[in-house]
């Protein structure tokens, strides 16, 4: 019986795990520069900026999902962005990755948030199919902008 909890501290080597098994997966563990002082400041210091939930079963981690909340302008309401939803791939198809949207379907509904979303990379056509099978629509319309490096300190005046 697996079981989902909100992660601590000590789990700070497990969410790293976690993150650098996605960047291989989306071939994106050149851009995973992560380390554990560094998520372990972010997500448990004085201020944290995201929250992560754990799927366990028989005491072992099997998944992720890392998220924060955004605000919807239009809705007058908090949402929950997912940044990052992972199932170790030996342990994919047992309802896992399910389960924490579920969960953070839960959350969200509990906190009042208007939205839960998240992105797809386009050629991630398994985890498209499982979104769309679970009521998500894509946002069609819309085009993500990124500033980040040199771009991003120029922009802030550094």
């Amino acid at each position: 019986m697996a079981t989902i909890r909100f992660a601590e501290e000590a789990d700070t080597p497990t969410i790293l795990r976690f993150i650098r098994a996605l960047a291989v997966y989306e071939k994106l563990e050149h851009e995973c520069l992560a380390d554990e002082p560094g998520l372990r400041a972010q997500l448990f210091g004085p201020r944290p900026y995201a929250e992560v939930l754990l799927i366990e079963e028989d005491g072992a981690a099997h998944g992720f999902a890392l998220f924060f909340h955004n605000f919807s302008t239009f809705l007058a309401k908090p949402g929950i962005y997912l940044e990052d939803l992972f199932v170790d791939p030996a342990q994919r198809g047992k309802g896992y990755g399910k389960a924490l949207l579920m969960q953070l379907a839960a959350i969200a509904v509990g906190r009042g948030c208007g939205r839960l979303e998240w992105s797809v990379l386009d050629w991630n056509k398994p985890s498209i199919d499982f979104y769309l099978s679970l009521g998500a629509r894509p946002m069609d319309d819309w085009t993500i902008y990124r500033l980040d490096g040199a771009a991003l300190a120029e922009l802030g005046g550094r």
